[in-house]
């Protein structure tokens, strides 16, 4: 899975995993933000929102189990 950390500067920071990769915003797909989830692609990266919104689910019920809320 790769995922989007945090943009700064016109530049993405992305980790493929557990390796850190700095990546500048115009070799990424369009509408990419911090917390997307993407998928390696023959032709480059791609958004995979079905991913994304799994990720954001399981962290939504993490948060609610750990806050109770």
């Amino acid at each position: 899975m790769v995922i989007v950390d945090r943009i700064e500067n016109g530049t993405a920071v992305v980790f493929f995993g557990s390796e850190r990769r700095d990546i500048p915003l115009c070799q990424l797909p369009d509408g990419v933000h911090e917390g997307s989830v993407l998928r390696e692609t023959g032709s480059g990266l791609v958004i995979d929102a079905e991913a994304e919104n799994e990720r954001r689910k399981t962290l939504a019920e993490r948060t609610k189990r750990l806050f109770g809320r």
